[in-house]
Parts: C-alpha cells; sequence; structure tokens
C-alpha cells in the first residue's frame, strides 16, 4: 500500500495544517527592501535579489517499519550563488512548506554575506514529524531525499547542514549516501556531522555561543555587561539551551525559559545546569521543563512579556507580532530563531527605542563553524575547540561593528544596517562577477 504523507492524512491537504498558510517569504521581503531603500537599489539589481535561483519541490517514497510505503513531500531552495556554494540547513517538520523553506533560504544568503563567508543561501525540508518516525524510518527517508539531491548539492554546489528536526546524525546519512553515489569520500557536502566522520569542534554549541557574543558586543556599546542582566529564554533547544548556559555561566539572571510544553519562570533567577539535568533525567518521560523545582509555570506568550533586560526569541518565527509587542518589556532582543519577529512588532520596537540584534546577525555561529567545517574538510586538517571558538568570536564581533557602524552612519536600525552590509556584499560581488542574462 502506498500513502501520501501530510498532517491530515490527505494528499490534497494544506501542507500547514488546518489553518492558512503564513507568508512568511513576504514578510522576510519587508526587511530587504528597507535596506534596499537606502542603498538605492536599481530595479534591475532588486528583481535578481528577490527571486530565488532554484527551487525543488521532490516526492520522497519511503518504507514504514510495518512494511507499507509512504510518500512525503520535501524541498530544497537554493537561493543565490553570487558568493560562492549555496548554504543552509534542512528542517524536518509537519508544517515545512515551500514558502517558508524560500524564506529561509533567503535569509542564509543574507546571513553568509553578513558575516563574510564565501557562501549564497539555501534551505532544505521535508514535511514530516521526525518524532513519530523510528531510526530506521528516519535513515530510510532520509537516504532517498539526499538522493533525490545528488545531482544539485555538493562541496562546490550546496552543503547542507542541520536544523529543526534534524542533527548530526541526519548529516552523516546524508554525507554516506551522497559519497556512495559519487564513489569517493565526500565529508565537505555537508557540514554539522560527527566528530568521527568530519565534524568540527565546536559546531554543535556554535549558535548559541553566537548568540551570547552578538549579546556581549551589543551590551558594550551601551556600556553594559553581562553580569547581572535578567534573561528571557523563549526556545529550550540547542541554541536556546546554550545561549542561556553560556549567559547564565557569565553571571547573568536567567528569569525565563520555555519549550513546546510551556514555560517556567523565578524572577530570583533558574540554574539552567539543574534545567539541562532535569531535561535528561529518564524519570521526566517527556524531555519537557514543566515541573522544574524552584520555578513557576507560565504560558510561551507570557514568557515573551516578562520584566526582563534581554529577551531572546530561539523558538520559531514570527513570536513577537503586533498583538503582544506592546507588552514587551526587554530593552534587547537577540534573535536566536529565525524571522522571530514581524515587521510591523519589529516597526514598533525600534520606535520605542528597543535594540534589536537581527536573526541574521545574531544566530550567524553556526553557519560561521559550519564554513570553518567545510574548510576543515577540504584541507584534511582539523582545529582544536578552543581555536574554532577563537576564530567565531573573531568572525562575529568584527562583523558585529561593521554593522554598528553602518547603522550609526545612516542612523538606521540593527536590522536594516545588518541587510544594507549583506546586500552591498552580494552586490558587489555581481558587479564584479558580471551578470550572465
Amino acid at each position: 500500500m502506498i500513502s501520501m504523507n501530510s498532517p491530515s492524512g490527505s494528499a490534497s491537504a494544506n501542507l500547514r495544517g488546518t489553518g492558512p498558510e503564513k507568508d512568511v517569504f513576504g514578510e522576510a521581503i519587508t526587511y530587504f527592501n528597507r535596506a534596499a531603500e537606502k542603498l538605492e537599489l536599481s530595479p534591475s539589481m532588486k528583481l535578481i535579489l528577490t527571486h530565488p535561483s532554484r527551487q525543488m519541490i521532490i516526492s520522497i517514497p519511503f518504507q514504514r517499519d510495518s512494511g507499507e510505503l509512504e510518500v512525503y513531500r520535501g524541498y530544497r531552495v537554493q537561493y543565490n550563488f553570487a558568493r560562492g556554494p549555496a548554504k543552509g540547513g534542512i528542517r524536518y517538520h509537519p508544517d515545512v512548506t515551500l514558502d517558508e523553506v524560500t524564506a529561509l533560504a533567503f535569509w542564509m544568503t543574507w546571513k553568509c554575506a553578513v558575516v563574510d563567508l564565501p557562501f549564497g543561501g539555501a534551505k532544505g525540508g521535508v514535511t514530516c514529524d521526525p518524532q513519530r518516525l523510528s531510526r530506521g524510518e528516519l535513515e530510510r527517508l532520509t537516504r532517498r531525499y539526499a538522493a533525490e539531491l545528488i545531482e544539485i548539492i555538493g562541496p562546490d554546489k550546496d552543503v547542507p547542514a542541520p536544523d529543526v528536526g534534524t542533527n548530526p546524525q541526519t548529516m552523516a546519512w546524508i554525507m554516506d549516501t551522497f559519497s556512495m553515489h559519487m564513489r569517493s569520500h565526500t565529508p565537505g557536502v555537508v557540514t554539522g556531522k560527527p566528530l568521527n566522520v568530519g565534524g568540527s569542534r565546536g559546531r554543535v554549541e556554535a549558535t548559541g555561543r553566537g548568540v551570547m557574543i552578538a549579546i556581549e558586543a551589543a551590551l558594550e556599546k551601551m556600556e553594559k555587561k553581562i553580569a547581572g542582566q535578567r534573561v528571557a529564554v523563549q526556545g529550550f533547544g540547542n541554541v536556546g539551551s546554550i545561549s542561556a548556559k553560556l549567559l547564565h555561566d557569565e553571571g547573568a539572571i536567567i528569569v525565563g525559559l520555555s519549550d513546546q510544553y510551556g514555560a517556567v519562570t523565578n524572577p530570583k533567577g533558574i540554574d539552567v545546569h539543574a534545567a539541562l539535568r532535569y531535561l535528561a533525567d529518564p524519570k521526566n518521560e517527556r524531555r519537557s521543563l514543566e515541573g522544574l523545582p524552584d520555578t513557576q509555570p507560565v504560558s510561551n506568550e507570557a514568557l515573551l512579556e516578562l520584566p526582563c533586560d534581554i529577551l531572546i526569541p530561539a523558538a520559531i518565527e514570527n513570536q513577537i507580532t503586533e498583538k503582544n509587542v506592546k507588552d514587551i518589556k526587554a530593552r534587547l532582543i537577540a534573535e536566536g530563531a529565525n524571522g522571530p519577529t514581524t515587521p510591523g512588532a519589529d516597526k514598533v520596537l525600534d520606535e520605542a527605542g528597543v535594540m534589536i540584534i537581527p536573526d541574521i546577525l545574531a544566530n550567524a555561529g553556526g553557519v560561521t563553524v559550519s564554513y570553518f567545517e567545510w574548510a576543515q574538510d577540504r584541507a584534511g586538517y582539523y582545529w582544536k575547540e578552543a581555536e574554532v571558538n577563537d576564530k567565531l568570536r573573531d568572525v562575529l564581533r568584527e562583523n558585529f561593528d561593521a554593522v554598528w557602524t553602518t547603522a550609526q552612519d545612516h542612523r538606521v536600525s540593527l536590522r536594516t544596517a545588518a541587510y544594507m552590509v549583506a546586500i552591498r556584499r552580494v552586490v558587489d560581488a555581481y558587479v564584479t562577477r558580471g551578470i550572465y542574462a
């Protein structure tokens, strides 16, 4: 039996569930347009930069453990190649759509450019719930998806990485599938791999560490230190948990944490190390923050509105909106997630004097160390973790300063300045290379 997978079990069902599909790409373009106007970008260049180079929709047949065949839908969007091979993660989530993947690939283009990496932007996704699949099913799904991408990925073409719902093991399966098809060992086809097959030390912690480094840089501009800052973190996954732990270790007071099941708060501070141990406890079957000792439960929505100095939205997009923006109390927001603030809310916060470290800069630590991993794979020489972390800090601090200077010179927000720096770098590449038309 063959069935077409979707959240409702119907092949024709809306792939984002029962509600209307969000125009994520349209919102992403809004931020681009603000910066393009400041740069006085020509209409022809603007047209080029607002269209993806390639969009793929893939049918992925695979066999369940029961023997039943199912067909999932997959995507890969390669947005831009002007500065180098496309770069971007692969997301496994039941709500993945082409629009969302296109927006994420768009953001990856500017994220790579704003930290001056020799990459373009890409993103991939499969409309599935990985928590409902066995390890064997995940491997078969991943290998078939990778096989469908064989002709368009590679160290000099497009270099995938982990994202929501995927991990180093997923990347190892993709690397192995690609290598078997190519009949050569090709570790540089993906990043975010396990160490024993060409991964980089420091990669797992890189995005969260990058958020901490960006916050540190912003606080220095504000003549403040991390110690004593009251921080709320939405999303306690890889990015949020590592950001929280590193900030906690630097003396910040973590007043709120959340996961997919809800949020917890303690105005006196949450011991992040204790929270991590609580999640790892075998008795905590749902791996949830619910019931964390010395905390009180609140909703995910309420967590965003907690009294705090710094807010880190590190979950999913569209969390700070025009509906809740006036209840946000933080004066510094570091976007650990991609697109957590809608354009309307961003405008309100900017007018209120709230500093936002935009996603393309705040969470660029992951792609930066992915670049390091790609370079190490190609050289066959691997660095110590301290060296990786030092190089990461150098890249992020140097480019934060470039964005800050642009913001001051043009009297714009850090978000608009980050897009201006990124767009200028991509345009410069086009001007130098010429446009093959």
